[in-house]
């Protein structure tokens, strides 16, 4: 099962690989015991720094949008520093872009540790950012927090252990198990025939997708739904006809995977062109972002896809004490721009690690800034973090729902959360019709 879950780098290179590869360039490995941060001469009342690794450019651009928004209001609200046994530290946030790529993700978090000398390392958007920038930190002793991947692409999808784990880093999101409770849900509040096309790449998440144990195939066989799979294909293919025409010879009446923006837009134009016409299309990651939805016009109305946050989740800011409605009126009111999901986990990972480093009992150990995340118990504003409420170690669940864009008013489409049977706390509003 973890062979098959295998972290996917570029070339085909294993994991080992893969990190002794960049060792050789000389920006790994930099200290294994943790101690990173007591080798740096270290004043009382220093800078504390971050690390944010995020994909601004290249095919994963979506995900970071929002984040100028995000870190101004966080960096506003720190403006006086923020204290830590009684000291004050201003806190430094040092971003970096992964271009996307899993490589540059790897080789940014490194010059983060070696070059910038940062205290707590911070990364979200899919497992091609999150587990490159986890691996960097695990083997140099850094702690790490992570989110906006299912935690079975990133604990799995590195080599994780149901009876094990990791020493220095942790991850918050929700897992397949979630997805697919979400998924069926929607798929039994209409009528179909139950048989599912599946579009899963040959990346981390579609191999963790598609995996027979803990995947789709068997949560979705048992409940009576046929699956159509024609196998693994690269993420960038630009050609679609060979599922499409299986899908129409099955007689498939539902579409799922996991896909980019730019891919499925590649295979729901090629769909149309080919007569094939699904009665729900539910996918995960090319659908979240209202600019992608926009972009496929008048077929976009009545996609569906998970909802990991919105304006109705009933959460708010400890550190801020804005409610999710508000942090998303704001955002719209000062960019002009639709609120997205991912700007709500940006906005939690950051005020997490806040928390973590206001809780620490010595800023100059690495080893109880990671001990202070074990014992997170904080509200954001995308929900209740505790690693002590994991389903593995260094993993905490959040929240989802299902949702579905229908015409907008403001915005041309919003997307409305249309079933909420796995956490009725979050409104719905209203029932799932089919395409």
């Amino acid at each position: 099962m973890i062979a098959k879950l295998s972290m996917q780098q570029p070339r085909g290179a294993s994991r080992r690989r893969f990190i002794k590869e960049v060792a050789a360039t000389g920006v790994s490995a930099l200290i294994g015991s943790g101690m990173l941060g007591c080798n740096r001469t270290r004043t009382a009342n220093r800078a504390i720094k971050i690390g944010l690794v995020s994909p601004r450019t290249g095919i994963l651009s979506a995900f970071a949008e929002g984040t100028d928004f995000v870190l101004s209001k966080v960096r506003a609200r720190i403006a006086g520093g923020i204290a830590v046994n009684g000291q004050n530290h201003t806190v430094q946030i040092i971003e970096r872009d992964s271009q996307s790529d899993p490589n540059r993700a790897a080789e940014a978090t490194a010059s983060l540790i070696k070059s910038d000398g940062v205290d707590l390392m911070l990364a979200a958007s899919t497992a091609d950012t999150v587990n490159p920038v986890s691996d960097q930190c695990e083997i140099n002793g850094v702690p790490c927090i992570t989110t906006d991947c299912p935690w079975q692409a990133y604990y799995f999808g590195r080599g994780g252990k149901a009876d094990g784990g990791f020493d220095w880093t942790y991850h918050f999101f929700w897992g397949l198990e979630d997805l697919i409770a979400v998924y069926r849900n929607m798929w039994n509040s209409i009528p179909t025939n139950k048989i599912v096309g599946a579009l899963w790449p040959n990346d981390a998440e579609g191999n963790a997708f598609s995996d027979p144990h803990f995947g789709f195939p068997s949560a979705l066989q048992e409940k009576g739904f046929k699956i159509v799979d024609t196998g693994r294909f690269q993420p960038a293919t630009n050609d679609f006809s060979a599922q499409i025409s299986a899908f129409k010879n099955a007689g498939a009446e539902i579409v799922t995977g996991v896909l980019p923006p730019p891919a499925f837009a590649t295979f729901w134009s090629q769909a149309a062109q080919q007569n094939f016409r699904p009665k729900a299309v539910t996918v995960a990651k090319s659908l979240l972002f209202p600019a992608a939805v926009e972009a496929l016009g008048e077929r976009a109305q009545g996609l569906t896809t998970e909802v990991w946050w919105s304006p109705r989740h009933p959460f708010t800011s400890a550190l801020t004490g804005e409610t999710a409605a508000q942090f998303c009126a704001a955002y719209e009111a000062a960019t002009g721009k639709q609120w997205t999901q991912p700007m709500g986990f940006r906005h939690a990972l950051l005020e997490t690690a806040l928390d973590v480093l206001g809780r620490t009992t010595e800023i100059n150990s690495p080893r109880a800034i990671r001990d202070a995340i074990r014992t997170t118990n904080y509200n954001s504003i995308v929900g209740h973090i505790a690693w002590q409420l994991n389903p593995v170690k260094n993993v905490t669940r959040t929240p989802l729902v299902g949702g579905q864009w229908d015409k907008g008013n403001k915005f041309k489409y919003d997307l409305l959360i249309v079933n909420n049977d796995t956490d009725r706390t979050i409104p719905a509003d209203r029932k799932m019709v089919s395409l």
